[in-house]
């Protein structure tokens, strides 16, 4: 070989080696530098160092995964506390026959005063059931004169005989009523044969049970009041429909409990 190409040859080398290797110093000066990166140098030979580049960015979310199974159904929780009451239920009306005013009893007001009036007791038509119209009647169209149609009639006591005393003097008069509202109600019954309720049921009024006469036309039983009243100016006998205490039969009654010629409750 030429002695001018093996001088370039060896001097090539010498300096790729020269920059491949660093000196002793060097080496330990870089190690010094990066003792904090000596984790990510782990593997590699010490004159090798890694240089870091800058935090790259956050990736973008990827799509939902599909939906999971339904998990298994927990303990049943313990009983909340009890809620406030509800709204009002609307209430209960009735009627209280030989009134003129409503108990004065919690939740209950009058929808208004009126007489009792019904069929009269020997007409084969009309209504069986007696009604409290009111003090103020209020008219539609009207034709002149009468016709033939069904009367309303206003009702009587008929209260003579052996008769709770308190109650003969008004014989022949006029029957007085009231209609009553109960906002805190949510049913109402009468109970033909008592005068006092069953456990958990409140008393309005009690008295006693009157209907028409046996030989006049059916009518309903009504609860007239203990205390009846009577409408002022009416005592005269004008019959049309009438109020008489029931009495029960023994025989298709059992007696006792029940007892023939004894004015039955209500």
């Amino acid at each position: 070989m030429h002695p001018f190409l093996l001088l370039i040859t060896l001097f090539t080398f010498s300096l790729v080696k020269a920059q491949a290797v660093p000196s002793g110093k060097e080496v330990t000066k870089r190690q010094a530098e990066s003792s904090d990166s000596s984790d990510s140098n782990e593997g590699f030979p010490p004159f090798i160092e890694l240089l870091r580049g800058r935090d790259g960015r956050d990736g973008r979310d990827g799509e939902p995964g599909p939906k999971g199974s339904p998990g298994a159904t927990g303990e049943k929780g313990d009983t909340g506390p009890q809620g406030p009451s509800g709204p009002s239920s609307g209430g209960v009306t009735y009627i209280r026959w030989g009134r003129t005013t409503c108990p004065n009893t919690t939740g209950t007001e009058l929808v208004y005063k009126g007489w009792a009036a019904g069929s009269y007791f020997s007409h084969t038509g009309g209504g069986s059931n007696y009604q409290c119209v009111t003090e103020e009647p209020q008219n539609l169209a009207f034709g002149p004169g009468t016709v033939n149609s069904s009367y309303m009639y206003g009702v009587e006591y008929r209260t003579y005989g052996n008769i709770p005393p308190e109650q003969r003097h008004l014989n022949r008069h006029d029957v007085p009523c009231a209609v009553c509202y109960v906002s805190t109600r949510v049913a109402h019954l009468m109970i033909p044969g008592r005068y006092t309720c069953p456990p958990s049921w409140t008393r309005e009024y009690y008295g006693y049970l009157m209907a028409e006469r046996y030989s006049h036309h059916r009518s309903t039983f009504e609860c007239v009041d203990a205390s009846p009243e009577a409408v002022v100016g009416g005592h005269a006998n004008h019959d049309g429909a009438v109020f008489y205490h029931v009495e029960p039969r023994c025989g298709s009654l059992p007696c006792p409990p029940y007892e023939q010629e004894k004015e039955m409750t209500c």
